[in-house]
């Protein structure tokens, strides 16, 4: 069973950027999906970007222009950027091993956004 890591998660001003990690524990398949879902406090799950490949990808209406996803090899970013206090949540990395099977996900990494 593949585990995922997630990193870079923290506190940034209004504006900022960080960029987030998730590493896979094995190597996995460049076609097979991964991404980021968040969860702000007293809201579901929300699927903010994923990737199926190179340059396919996915994003939320909510990030568009200001998120991006990439791979390298294993391991998947999103760099966020122009961040917002609305951004705040809690950010889960995925990877979806088999087709329409159940997602495998990371430990969750905070993001705070102060206005």
């Amino acid at each position: 069973q593949v585990q995922l890591v997630e990193s870079g998660g923290g506190l940034v001003q209004a504006g900022g950027s960080l960029r987030l990690s998730c590493a896979p524990s094995r190597s996995i398949f460049a076609t097979i999906p991964m991404g980021w879902y968040r969860q702000a406090p007293n809201k579901g799950r929300e699927l903010v970007a994923t990737i199926t490949g190179p340059g396919t990808t996915n994003y939320a209406d909510s990030v568009k222009g200001r998120f991006t996803i990439s791979r390298d090899k294993n391991t998947a970013y999103l760099q966020m950027n122009s961040l917002r206090p609305e951004d705040t949540a809690v950010y889960y990395c995925y990877v979806q091993m088999v087709v329409n099977g159940p997602n495998i996900w990371g430990q969750g990494t905070q993001v705070t956004v102060s206005s």
